[in-house]
């Protein structure tokens, strides 16, 4: 099979990437590499990729309808598409509100339209968020739970994308599922989240600011786990018969939610040094708590996350000591 995965060079887009080509498939990977954050991560990511005869890379924006016009015209056979590019981040939606309206929900719309023109193509897997269900305060998160509420514009984009998602499903009959990440983690992760913030600081000496004075627990999920649960659904089309419109959303997470103050205490076992703590209030569009309810995804996809969070942290602090040479 051949499946487009957009996002390609970053974190999740990268190991989905890499697990397709293990099972067989050809990829072709898309992706803009801006500089969100460090570039030369993302180029590292990439030129793994490019080692493998299975993967081909298209340097283009989702947010450029043409290019994705282009892009379906071009790639014969493609039976998948996974798209995970968008601008990700909560804290920086307050400071570039146009790069979310931009990226997650235009560019969003021109994968739509990519698909509506494959004559090939059997799914859309595409990322959404458990950002989605906002300031619910009942837990764990199940898919059936009201998301009427989001507390950032990030939030706002991954429901919108579920909406517009639904509507292209209901008229143009494209198969899609949704995934609902919670808290992803591990090996080349993302520089700008918590448990890279954390191991980078406690390295370098520096001080941790810990939101809401460390009153916060998050369902965090390792990425070998969210691979899994990508190709699971991936391969598990929805038909027509199952559902009208041929559209699910599923969590993907961990089932476990974990104390804020445990979690750092991890990171400081596996690094071997003492963090510098510094409690902080709560910041705009975070929330206090998140788990998910992965009952349908175990029923549907088989999804069984397998790595806790103890055995996965050490994993990621391996990773980061080699990749930046401590």
């Amino acid at each position: 099979m051949t499946i487009i995965v957009t996002g390609a060079a970053g974190f999740i887009g990268y190991h989905v990437c890499e697990a397709l080509i293990a099972r067989g498939d050809e990829v072709i990977g898309v992706d803009s590499v801006n500089d969100y954050y460090d570039v030369a991560l993302k180029e590292a990511r990439l030129a793994r990729l490019q080692t493998h005869p299975g993967f081909s890379f298209e340097r283009a924006d989702i947010s450029d309808d043409g290019a994705m016009v282009m892009l379906a015209r071009r790639a014969e056979n493609v039976t998948g598409v996974v798209h995970l590019a968008a601008q990700a981040g909560v804290r920086y939606s307050l400071l570039n509100p146009q790069a979310y309206v931009r990226d997650n929900i235009s560019g969003h719309l021109n994968i739509l339209e990519m698909c509506r023109g494959m004559k090939d193509l059997k799914h859309l897997v595409y990322a959404s968020s458990s950002s989605v269900y906002g300031g619910n305060e009942k837990l764990p998160y199940a898919e059936s739970d009201p998301v009427d509420c989001p507390v950032s514009l990030y939030a706002a984009s991954k429901k919108a994308d579920e909406l517009i998602t639904h509507t292209y499903s209901h008229l143009h009959g494209i198969p899609a599922t949704g995934l609902r990440f919670f808290t992803v983690y591990g090996p080349w992760g993302r520089p700008d989240m918590a448990y890279y913030l954390f191991t980078e600081a406690i390295f370098r000496g520096e001080t941790i600011h810990v939101f809401n004075h460390g009153d916060m627990r998050r369902d965090f999920t390792y990425i070998d786990d969210v691979v899994a649960g990508v190709l699971a659904a991936l391969d598990r089309p929805p038909s027509p018969q199952h559902a009208n419109p041929p559209h699910r959303i599923y969590n993907i997470g961990n089932h476990r939610s974990e104390a804020l103050l445990h979690f750092i205490g991890v990171i400081e076992q596996a690094v071997g040094r003492k963090a510098e703590l510094k409690m902080a209030p709560m910041q705009p569009g975070d929330v206090k708590e998140t788990c998910a309810d992965i009952e349908m995804a175990r029923r549907d996809l088989g999804f069984e996350p397998a790595i806790t969070l103890e055995d996965g942290i050490p994993l990621f602090v391996q990773w980061y000591r080699d990749y930046h040479g401590h």
